[in-house]
């Protein structure tokens, strides 16, 4: 069995997803990460960080569904928030392009870093379809079975919160808009913010507003979008 329990991992997810990590396919994910490590290789993130999304967002405070492909290969980007990097890493592009959108959509000002860990603290379950990859790999570990457990959490959001905003940027999580119980839940759907397209259908797409409109509508605090000059994890340390 895959051993989460010393790498901590936030009680509703251990208890909504203990069958899963008893599954073969997990069991043969955990061995796959194991060998990538005797052979040397560099995983990203750190193995404390890999269920960060799911131990900063609780399933029932789930309000807000960002999904990604898979982490961040380049050194001290990934920390296991989707489209997120640790205060003092440069802002990625496609996260450049969502501060973009938020500026034209809500008039928030760019923000100066790119840790999302206050928006984790909300609701917004900052979700990479994969969840590890081997440095300066790009996709690396995507067919390694991260997908179905990712999936698994897709469906446990669906099945089991109310009003849920799932945002799809891209084709690769467009492709998971099926699993999704629309007769509740707002699906939010555009092409990826990166900079190969986020001017056909990204910047414009007014997301983030149509997001909170459909939580105040349905009885839910809006996102304060706007981020804390410092992320939490920065802030503790200057204390």
């Amino acid at each position: 069995m895959m051993q989460y329990d010393p790498i901590k991992l936030e009680s509703s997810w251990k208890e909504a997803l203990s069958a899963e990590f008893a599954q073969p396919y997990m069991q043969q994910l955990a061995e796959f990460l194991r060998q990538e490590k005797q052979q040397g290789k560099v995983i990203y993130p750190q193995g404390s960080l890999i269920f960060n999304a799911l131990n900063l967002t609780p399933l029932p405070q789930v309000k807000v569904v960002i999904l990604g492909q898979d982490p961040y290969h380049g050194p001290g980007q990934a920390h296991g928030l989707s489209f997120s990097v640790p205060e003092g890493m440069a802002i990625p592009p496609s996260l450049l392009n969502m501060y973009k959108e938020l500026q034209r959509d809500l008039n928030i000002p760019i923000a100066k870093h790119g840790c999302l860990q206050s928006w984790a603290e909300q609701g917004v379950l900052l979700l990479n379809t994969t969840l590890t990859v081997e440095q300066g790999q790009a996709g690396a570990h995507a067919k390694a079975g991260w997908q179905r457990f990712t999936d698994r959490i897709i469906d446990c959001v669906s099945e089991q919160q109310a009003h849920v905003v799932f945002m799809l940027w891209g084709a690769h999580a467009r492709s998971k808009g099926a699993r999704i119980d629309t007769s509740k839940h707002l699906l939010l759907q555009s092409v990826h913010p990166s900079p190969l397209s986020a001017y056909r259908g990204f910047l414009g797409n007014g997301h983030f507003s149509q997001c909170n409109k459909f939580l105040q509508r349905t009885g839910q605090s809006p996102i304060q979008w706007q981020l804390p000059e410092l992320c939490a994890e920065q802030a503790e340390l200057t204390l």
